[in-house]
């Protein structure tokens, strides 16, 4: 396996894993905690993890591109699309949320904090389906050329 092509699948494979814990843990473990908490939990947990999944779905996309031009198989820059769309669609489908979540001080935390907090969850849930087709993406070029 080529190096742009390892890079490409630890990249995806961490910010899909990234994703799917947020989505399957750390979300619905959130939600069992009362709202102000949950609103002040919240705030640094998607700074933090906006940094880490940024950068991996930057590199990944590069990685990708980079084995596309290297191989000369189209196939992987299917993959460094679909995990670069994670980026138009954080900032267009899910900033509005997320500016709103923000803007509630961490003492007014109630219902409308909890509805959109559990908006941002379905939200997010997209970014780990995402995350999952870019890996799936990223193997098709390795899968054995049919005889």
């Amino acid at each position: 396996m080529m190096l742009p092509a390892l890079l490409v699948l630890v990249t995806a494979a961490l910010f899909a894993g990234a994703a799917a814990y947020i989505t399957v843990a750390e979300q619905p473990a959130r939600l069992q905690i009362d709202d102000r908490a949950l609103l002040a939990e919240w705030k640094p947990s998607y700074r933090r993890g906006f940094a880490m999944q940024a950068s991996l779905a930057v590199l990944s996309a590069l990685f990708g591109f980079w084995a596309a031009w290297q191989s000369q198989d189209w196939r992987w820059a299917v993959g460094a699309v679909l995990i670069l769309a994670n980026w138009p669609y954080t900032l267009l489908g899910i900033m509005p949320t997320n500016r709103r979540i923000e803007a509630i001080p961490n003492d007014r935390g109630g219902p409308e904090s909890r509805r959109l907090i559990v908006k941002w969850g379905a939200l997010h849930a997209v970014r780990t389906t995402l995350g999952a087709a870019a890996v799936l993406a990223y193997l098709w070029p390795l899968l054995p050329a049919s005889p």
